[in-house]
């Protein structure tokens, strides 16, 4: 039975690295002490150690170890064998390159699909979706495909953001972006809000936080769904 939280993001504003989300962490890693973390998507380009080494620092607050995947030389059978497992933001093209690379993605999507708990933040709750297509992120790298684990049967765009009636910028708003999405593709997109996260538990998926989340789906107007929502049954 699939045991997920993805997360729009790791940091809401005022807080710290993963503060706002760790009662419910408590909860989802309740019954291993030890977390398998994959650092691939290296925000700002910060090193897996570096990166591995800050969420080590917040898990240990929770009295749980974190190792990072590439301490492994196996990566595939560090996936197989994890009791927990966290994908951290950063660049979603990068982090869907590392795993086509180590040709572990199929392996991270069957580990789930078992029960495995697993955690996504931006760009490992990006991931969850059926394709990337829907990140934020500069393509900096070329993954061989944008099919990701399918954990939920629509894509999701992290870091949601309403348009700004009062700002100067002139480029696209996100919703004009997935709005182009759907204009060749008839995937549903889920725009999560900064604070909010899917809990994933078997077939049910839940929205979770303080905020509405929107919903898009192809040939039709947008709309707002409210905290505790199901959307299993989306497409």
């Amino acid at each position: 039975m699939k045991n997920c939280i993805i997360a729009s993001t790791s940091t809401i504003h005022g807080g710290s690295y993963l503060e706002y989300i760790l009662p419910e962490l408590v909860k989802l890693f309740k019954n291993t002490d030890e977390i398998l973390f994959l650092p691939y998507a290296q925000p700002g380009g910060i090193s897996h150690d570096a990166y591995t080494q800050k969420v080590a620092d917040v898990f240990q607050k929770i009295n749980k170890k974190v190792v990072g995947i590439h301490n492994f030389q196996e990566v595939e059978e560090a996936i197989k064998n994890a009791k927990g497992i966290f994908t951290g933001g950063g660049n979603t093209f990068v982090l869907v390159t590392q795993l086509y690379r180590h040709k572990v993605m199929e392996t991270l999507r069957k580990t789930i699909l078992k029960g495995t708990p697993y955690l996504g933040t931006s760009a490992g709750s990006n991931i969850c979706g059926l394709t990337m297509q829907n990140t934020n992120d500069m393509p900096i790298v070329y993954p061989p495909s944008f099919k990701t684990l399918g954990i939920v049967p629509f894509n999701l765009n992290p870091h949601y953001l309403d348009p700004d009636i009062n700002s100067k910028h002139m480029g696209e708003t996100r919703e004009t972006r997935i709005q182009e999405f759907h204009a060749f593709n008839t995937l549903p997109v889920i725009g999560l809000r900064e604070g909010s996260w899917l809990e994933v538990k078997g077939e049910n998926i839940i929205l979770r936080g303080k905020l509405p989340a929107r919903i898009f789906t192809q040939n039709k107007e947008a709309y707002e769904t409210t905290p505790k929502t199901n959307f299993n049954t989306l497409n």
